[in-house]
């Protein structure tokens, strides 16, 4: 059974990473992964949206899949449904990202278990938003 990392860790994970890759990052202002990425860029993230049908989102260039973003993220966050998360993570493995994130409401034993198997730190049914909300901003 899949456990998300401590608290102690997403924190970690939040503070050392500066790049985040997020896949199915709409262009529509009014989508939930517009409005988390744009204030995720906000609170200093650089983001890298991935997805095919756009050409760029909040300021920056669109790739139209992982393998096409040409320099290491720290993050792959994940705005797609739960039975498309084993194929995105499937993806997710063969990058140098070590985390990926599925939003809130997203989840896979199926894609946590592609995860383990490479080395990766998978996190699930977390909003990445709430929890810098929770575990950086509050304590600064």
């Amino acid at each position: 059974m899949f456990e998300n990392p401590s608290l102690e860790k997403l924190t970690e994970i939040l503070k050392q990473s500066k790049r985040i890759a997020v896949v199915g990052l709409s262009d529509q202002p009014d989508r939930e992964s517009h409005l988390v990425a744009k204030e995720m860029q906000k609170r200093g993230y650089t983001i890298i949206p991935v997805n095919p049908k756009v050409d760029a989102v909040l300021g920056e260039k669109a790739y139209a899949s992982l393998a096409d973003i040409p320099d290491p993220v720290d993050i792959i966050d994940v705005f797609r449904r739960s039975d498309a998360l084993p194929q995105v993570v499937g993806e997710a493995v063969q990058t140098s990202a070590p985390v990926i994130w599925a939003q809130q409401g997203i989840y896979s034993e199926e894609a946590a278990d592609i995860a383990k198997r490479h080395g990766k730190t998978m996190v699930m049914d977390r909003c990445i938003m709430l929890m810098h909300s929770l575990l950086i901003q509050k304590r600064e």
